[in-house]
């Protein structure tokens, strides 16, 4: 009975709140879940919205800033709401995957609901545009906020918080890749145009996706409820000054830095989308969505293994620091080479246009670099809010969380605003949308262009940040972890 005992007992070393892989399993889940509306709507409502219900897109761009400023007021509401619940018996956060679910879902639906068959105006279009956007934006907020903000309390052990960072980013992964693979081969139609072969948005199909899409968010987000427990003691926080915090937010070098790059790193995923004009126009293949996500999701699959291990042995930030200069100088040279006719035309002598493969390697070696990033982001955001706490004293996870939200939105709001005004420069509209390569007015190159050299600025600065902005190494994290888990274990003793 005593060596049973024994065995039983935790290891002397052993973080008190220390978790496995079902829960950060658990978690993946609903970040699949998450993913499926997400990258349903950040990569095709702008097709279908110029596409299918005929907005230029101008209009687009515009609508797409207009209705991010309303989350400058809807963020900070969601945290304050967030912040100031009292706990259940359920926990502070998880209630929410099971409470925003349903409204969420519905969102997706409505923001590819058939209305253009109703033979409205072009401004009762946009009208319904913006609302449905409006009313997905809100939902999306108040599912992001507390489901990152849960994070923080399943544990805080660095250990299991660079674990759920990770398998996020494979949730992330796994339902970012369903709809890039499955979509494209599903909602586009195949139509003779001038004797060519070329690809047209369906909007009837693009719908029945987006129930796919929502159902199964639905299913997912209740079971990422089910599957996960909060561990760290949560207080109702009803006194919360949330000036301060917000002050104090703005005054701190580590969240200021991992704003900005949240700004780059979301903008520079929502600018992503624009790849599917890039593969319908330029290189008249839609399916090679498919192929681009593989390139880019593969090196994620492959340094998965070995990214907690190095996380502890040399730091989030040192190997952010210093991996994405990969993505640097590979996003640099593509946009280089893509837009340089000299080139295009040794490299391609027929048609003078960058073979799809030179494209789609690049996206890898790109990958290779940005996994880090990718991988570690949350984990990072986490030591922010502890760094807070230690700086401050005031631990508020929802308003951090808030904040970066907010940055992240206005990464996305920045890519799509810019893309689609530099898409309507290049004299993209519904009646060349199904025609392919254009080489009267240079649509097709325009496009190339467009997503090429966003890219290599973007690259370059979450390098730059990541290198000499972010301050916490290892070393400077260590007192930080100390401080908060004494001040746990202290605030246990007196409960």
């Amino acid at each position: 009975m005593a060596k049973e005992k024994v065995k039983k007992e935790k290891p002397v070393n052993e973080h008190p709140n220390k978790i496995g892989i079902k829960e950060a399993a658990g978690y993946t889940i609903a970040e699949a879940g998450n993913m499926f509306n997400l990258t349903y709507i950040s990569s095709f409502l702008k097709v279908f919205l110029t596409d299918v219900v005929g907005i230029s897109a101008g209009k687009a761009g515009t609508m797409f800033m207009v209705t991010r400023i309303w989350d400058c007021i809807n963020d900070p509401i969601w945290g304050a709401l967030v912040a100031k619940r009292t706990p259940s018996k359920n926990g502070k956060f998880r209630p929410y995957l099971k409470w925003v679910a349903f409204p969420l879902a519905l969102s997706t639906l409505l923001c590819f609901a058939p209305y253009h068959k109703l033979g409205m105006s072009e401004g009762l279009l946009l009208l319904f545009a913006y609302v449905t956007y409006i009313f997905y934006g809100m939902m999306y907020t108040g599912m992001n906020i507390p489901f990152g903000s849960l994070a923080s309390v399943i544990t805080d052990d660095p250990a299991g918080r660079s674990l759920l960072s990770t398998f996020r980013s494979i949730g992330s992964g796994i339902g970012g890749a369903v709809v890039l693979f499955i979509a494209p081969m599903f909602i586009y139609n195949n139509i003779e145009v001038n004797g060519k072969q070329v690809q047209q948005a369906d909007g009837n199909k693009m719908f029945i996706f987006g129930v796919a899409m929502a159902v199964l968010s639905l299913i997912f987000y209740l079971w990422g409820f089910r599957s996960t427990k909060e561990r760290v003691p949560s207080e109702a926080e009803p006194k919360i000054d949330f000036k301060a915090t917000y002050l104090g937010l703005l005054k701190s070098r580590p969240f200021v830095t991992v704003a900005l790059a949240g700004v780059l790193i979301s903008g520079q995923l929502q600018f992503g989308s624009f790849n599917a004009y890039l593969y319908k126009n330029y290189f008249e293949n839609t399916n090679l969505s498919m192929l681009g996500t593989v390139c880019t999701y593969l090196p994620t699959v492959l340094l998965l293994p070995f990214i907690g291990k190095l996380s502890a042995k040399y730091g989030k930030k040192e190997l952010c620091g210093k991996a994405t200069i990969v993505s640097a100088i590979a996003s640099v040279a593509i946009a280089v080479v893509a837009n340089n006719q000299s080139v295009l035309n040794m490299l391609d002598p027929v048609n003078g246009r960058l073979p799809a493969w030179i494209y789609m390697t690049t996206l890898f070696i790109i990958g290779m670099g940005y996994t880090f990033v990718s991988l570690t982001c949350w984990a990072v955001v986490m030591d922010v809010i502890d760094y807070q706490e230690y700086a401050t004293g005031i631990r508020n996870e929802s308003a951090v969380y808030a904040v970066y939200t907010f940055s992240r939105k206005f990464g996305q709001t920045i890519a799509d605003t810019l893309g689609l005004y530099l898409l309507q420069w290049a004299k993209y509209d519904k009646d060349v949308a199904g025609i392919g390569f254009i080489e009267a007015n240079g649509t097709s190159k325009k496009i190339m262009f467009i997503c090429t050299i966003i890219p290599a600025f973007v690259y370059t600065g979450v390098w730059l940040l990541m290198r000499f902005g972010y301050p916490l190494t290892k070393e400077r994290l260590e007192p930080i972890y100390a401080h908060v888990r004494a001040k746990r274990e202290e605030a246990v003793k007196e409960a």
